[in-house]
C-alpha cells in the first residue's frame, strides 16, 4: 500500500502537470484569437473591422451557456454519469441554442448596426460551441487534461485559420465568422472521436452520488449559466462604464490598464479547470477548494508583483501618452487577481450544485456599477472602486465556498456536496 505522503506527492504532481497542459492549450487558443485581429483590422478597414469586432463581442455572450454546459457535464461525470446521457444533454442544449440564435440574428443585426449575414455568421457558432463544450466537459470530468489541452488549442486554431483565409480572399466579416464556425464544428466532431478513444472514468468519480433515474436538464445548465454570466459581467462592466463616464483619453488609459486585469484573470484559469473534478467529488471537495483558492491567491500575488516590476515598460512600449497608467498597473493586476479568486469560488459552487453563491457576485456587480456611476470621475477612482469591489466580493465568496465545501465533506458527517443542491432535492441511488 502506498504511503499517504507518497500519494499526496503523486496527486500534486498530476495536478501541476494537468495545469501546465491546460495552460498551454488555453494560451495557444488565446494567442490565435488575438492574432485574428491583426489581419482583420488591416484588410477590412475601420468600418469593416468595427462590425467584425462587435460581432466577436456578441460571441462572448453566446459562449456563456457553452461554458456552463461544460461545468455541468464535468460535474455529472465525476458523479458517475455516463457519456451517452451527457451527450444527449449536449444535443438538447445545442438545439435550444440554435433556436435562440436564429431568433436573435435580426435583433443583433439591428442592435449592433451590422448586416444580417454578419450576425448569422457570428451566432451560428452558438450550437457548435455547445456541442464542443459537452465533449470538453467529458474530458475534464474524466481528468483527461492532456486531451483537453489538445482540444482547447485545436478549437482556437480551427476557429481562426479559416476566418483568416476568408479575409485574405476578400471575404467580409460575416463570411469570415461563418468560416470560423465551420472550424469549430470540425473540432467538436474530432473531440467526440477523441472522447470515445480516451474512455474510462475520472479518478475522482463518486458513483454513489448518481441520482437514480435522473438526467440533468436545461435547468442545471441555466443555473450554471447565471453564475458564469455574473463573473463575465464583473470582468467587463468597468470597461463599459469607463467608456461612458470618462473622456476619450481617460477611457483609453483605463482600457490599456485593463489589459493587466485580463492577464491576471485568465492566466490562472487552468487551476480551476484541473481541480474542478475534485471539487465535484464530495470526498475531496473541501481539500480541492482550499487548494484552488490558495494557489489562486499565490499566483495573484506573483502577478501583481510582476505588474509592479514591469510597469516602467508601459511608456516604452505604448508611448508617453500612457505614462499615467504606469503607477496604476499593479492595481489593475490586483483587480484581475481578485476576480480569479472569485472565479475559483464560483466554480466550486457549480461543482457542488450550490449556485446561489452567485448572488454574491451579482451584488458586487450592482455595488460596483452604482459607485462608478455616482462617484467615479477619474481613472484612479474607477480602478479604486473596481479593486475594492473585486477584493471584497472575492473574499466573501471564498469564505462561503470554503464553509460550504467543509459542510459537504462526508468526513464531517454532513451531507455530501453532490447531494447538497439548493435548487433540486437529491435522489439517493437505491442500490
Amino acid at each position: 500500500m502506498p504511503r499517504p505522503d507518497a500519494t499526496r506527492r503523486s496527486g500534486t504532481g498530476a495536478a501541476v502537470a494537468g495545469m501546465t497542459m491546460v495552460t498551454i492549450g488555453a494560451m495557444v487558443a488565446n494567442v490565435a484569437s488575438y492574432l485574428l485581429h491583426l489581419p482583420a483590422g488591416r484588410w477590412l478597414g475601420p468600418a469593416g473591422y468595427g462590425e467584425f469586432a462587435s460581432l466577436l463581442a456578441a460571441q462572448l455572450v453566446v459562449a456563456v451557456p457553452a461554458l456552463a454546459l461544460q461545468t455541468v457535464v464535468a460535474r455529472e461525470v465525476v458523479h458517475g454519469r455516463g457519456t451517452a446521457p451527457m451527450r444527449r444533454l449536449g444535443y438538447r442544449c445545442a438545439a435550444a441554442a440554435a433556436a435562440v440564435a436564429l431568433i436573435a440574428v435580426p435583433l443583433v443585426a439591428w442592435a449592433l448596426d451590422t448586416s444580417v449575414a454578419g450576425a448569422f455568421g457570428s451566432l451560428v457558432t452558438a450550437p457548435l460551441l455547445v456541442l464542443l463544450a459537452a465533449e470538453q466537459g467529458l474530458l475534464q470530468g474524466r481528468g483527461r487534461f492532456a486531451h483537453l489541452s489538445v482540444v482547447l488549442a485545436a478549437a482556437g486554431v480551427a476557429k481562426v485559420v479559416p476566418a483568416v483565409a476568408v479575409l485574405a480572399a476578400g471575404g467580409g466579416p460575416g463570411a469570415a465568422l461563418f468560416a470560423g464556425a465551420l472550424g469549430t464544428g470540425a473540432v467538436a466532431f474530432a473531440a467526440s472521436v477523441l472522447v470515445g478513444r480516451s474512455g474510462g472514468a475520472s479518478a475522482g468519480t463518486a458513483p454513489t452520488s448518481v441520482r437514480a433515474g435522473h438526467v440533468p436538464g436545461a435547468g442545471a445548465v441555466l443555473r450554471a449559466s447565471q453564475v458564469q454570466l455574473a463573473l463575465i459581467a464583473l470582468t467587463s462592466i468597468d470597461l463599459m462604464l469607463a467608456r461612458m463616464q470618462l473622456d476619450a483619453d481617460s477611457a483609453g488609459l483605463y482600457a490599456l490598464g485593463a489589459v493587466a486585469t485580463k492577464i491576471a484573470f485568465w492566466l490562472p484559469q487552468a487551476v480551476g479547470v484541473v481541480l474542478y473534478p475534485q471539487m465535484a467529488n464530495p470526498a475531496k471537495s473541501a481539500g480541492a477548494v482550499r487548494s484552488a483558492l490558495t494557489v489562486l491567491v499565490a499566483l495573484g500575488g506573483a502577478l501583481v508583483a510582476a505588474a509592479a516590476v514591469c510597469a516602467p515598460l508601459v511608456p516604452v512600449l505604448f508611448g508617453d501618452a500612457y505614462r499615467p497608467v504606469q503607477s496604476l498597473l499593479w492595481l489593475f493586476a490586483l483587480q484581475g487577481a481578485c476576480l480569479a479568486v472569485l472565479q475559483g469560488a464560483l466554480l466550486s459552487a457549480i461543482a457542488g450544485n450550490r449556485t446561489r453563491l452567485a448572488a454574491v457576485a451579482w451584488l458586487g456587480l450592482v455595488v460596483e456599477a452604482t459607485l462608478m456611476v455616482a462617484y467615479a470621475t477619474t481613472v484612479e477612482q474607477f480602478v479604486a472602486v473596481a479593486v475594492a469591489t473585486a477584493a471584497s466580493t472575492a473574499a466573501v465568496a471564498a469564505v462561503l465556498a470554503l464553509r460550504a465545501a467543509r459542510a459537504g465533506d462526508p468526513g464531517t458527517g454532513a451531507e455530501g456536496a453532490g447531494g447538497a443542491d439548493e435548487n433540486a432535492a437529491p435522489h439517493p441511488d437505491p442500490r
